[in-house]
């Protein structure tokens, strides 16, 4: 169910009357309520998937907890890495199993060897990139001690499940996202009126730039190799408008969704191509995944590599994008677009 469908529209509208009408007096129905509409949307995509989003939510909520009443440091890592393994295999398995075994077909085939590997039938479950970072992110900041993890399973669930955030982001972290949910909301007018304003522009940016582009852009790879270089010089740059149009519209709508029900979520574009140069790009291009992959990844590597002097920071950057680009995709375009964006980093 896209935002910019039919279907959305419906389901929003007697969503939005129902939960400022007959939900707003009390908080707790006002959250179960969040979290129904939130598994009734993503079950609208398939409702199998809804399993995965319930373990996730209930493995993480013990484990925070569990991070948080251990004494024993040992026996307290043994937890977190047990949540974080947890994590990272569910996604790695849904998003990365096919392309590691076609990997490796392909590199055994190259010497004539062959394997007995097989990929696999996998459906990428809707979101699983985005709802795995947030709970990553909310199981290393409690054993860092920046957060409390929270008691209130409801609370949590829809930390982990809201729907306007989890088919395309922003990553939210526990910090900004979980209090919204543990404080009463009440109707705010001009706040409605800014999410309004916010979901048409997205809406714009989507329906009238993003798709009527990729008809256009389409055509120009579809037929790269008759076209001239002029073209593909054109049909390149539109592509680029393309995605960002697309991208950023969608995340607009995404806040202007949230805002409508009283929640402020993390903007995830700010004009990145008025950037003027590689970094200040990636401080305004998918700013939820950029910090929170600073924060988790290219921080703690640089501190660990520190001995290293200038390769050590070369290293810890170049190791940051490239996951950047592995996140985006599970191919070696998108390796190599992050390693690339990586050297320019440099």
């Amino acid at each position: 169910m896209n935002f910019n469908s039919v279907d959305f529209f419906i389901f929003f509208l007697v969503f939005y009357l129902l939960y400022w009408t007959v939900f707003k007096s009390n908080k707790k129905v006002q959250n179960l309520f969040i979290l129904i509409g939130s598994y009734l949307f993503y079950a609208h995509w398939d409702w199998r998937f809804l399993a995965l989003i319930a373990l996730n939510t209930l493995v993480n909520y013990f484990l925070a907890i569990k991070i948080e009443k251990e004494e024993n440091e040992k026996k307290q890592k043994i937890v977190l890495y047990s949540g974080l393994l947890f994590g990272l295999g569910v996604l790695g398995f849904f998003k990365y199993y096919n392309f590691f075994v076609q990997s490796f077909i392909d590199g055994f085939s190259v010497f004539g060897l062959k394997t007995n590997l097989k990929t696999l039938q996998i459906i990428l479950p809707l979101g699983i990139s985005y709802y795995t970072f947030r709970t990553l992110s909310y199981l290393l900041d409690v054993d860092k001690g920046k957060i409390k993890p929270t008691e209130n399973l409801l609370v949590f669930a829809n930390f982990v499940s809201f729907f306007p955030s989890i088919v395309a982001g922003p990553i939210d972290k526990a910090q900004k996202l979980i209090p919204q949910f543990e404080n009463k909301r009440t109707f705010n007018y001009s706040k409605s009126v800014d999410g309004l304003k916010q979901i048409l522009w997205g809406a714009f940016k989507k329906i009238v730039i993003a798709d009527n582009l990729a008809s256009l852009v389409a055509k120009v790879f579809d037929n790269y190799e008759t076209l001239p270089a002029s073209l593909l010089v054109l049909g390149t740059f539109l592509y680029a408008i393309q995605l960002y149009a697309d991208f950023s519209g969608y995340s607009d709508m995404a806040l202007g969704v949230a805002r409508l029900l009283g929640f402020e979520i993390t903007k995830n574009f700010d004009f990145p191509f008025f950037a003027q140069n590689i970094a200040e790009v990636w401080k305004k291009w998918h700013i939820s995944l950029t910090s929170w992959l600073t924060e988790y990844v290219y921080t703690p590597l640089s501190i660990s590599f520190r001995y290293y002097g200038d390769f050590g920071t070369i290293l810890a950057i170049l190791i940051n994008f490239t996951i950047v680009g592995f996140w985006h995709g599970a191919n070696w375009n998108c390796i190599l677009f992050g390693f690339v964006h990586g050297l320019y980093f440099i």
